[in-house]
């Protein structure tokens, strides 16, 4: 699957379903973001069960601030729409596909008990 490009429209859709979404957050005037832009899509590929999102940040400026994102690429992990991860910073592709690994590994009734815990 190619990688979706997330926008104020369609962002909190694609995040708020069950499953993976992986989000890059880039702009095109970012070396590392342009370095990494291969390594996420030839990801994208090989997970086709995944969604790997793109923001702009450039032009999605409000998705950037609601999530505080300051320094980019940044990766953002969602899984049956929580955010599990995010972490500033290209990842090496062997990373990537660890990440990936560990979230697919998460025990996602656990993970929602520990956040119904400590919002009590």
């Amino acid at each position: 699957m190619a990688t979706v490009a997330l926008t104020a429209e369609n962002f909190d859709e694609v995040t708020s379903r069950e499953g993976i979404v992986l989000i890059d957050f880039w702009a095109s005037w970012c070396g590392p973001c342009v370095r990494f832009a291969p390594t996420y899509e030839r990801s994208s590929e090989k997970h086709p069960d995944i969604t790997f999102g793109k923001v702009d940040t450039e032009a999605e400026q409000a998705i950037a601030a609601k999530f505080d994102i300051r320094s980019i690429p940044t990766i953002m992990a969602v899984r049956d729409g929580v955010i599990v991860f995010a972490q500033p910073g290209a990842l090496p592709e062997s990373a990537l596909e660890s990440l990936i690994e560990q979230v697919e590994a998460l025990d996602m009734s656990e993970v929602k008990d520990k956040l119904a815990s400590q919002q009590s």
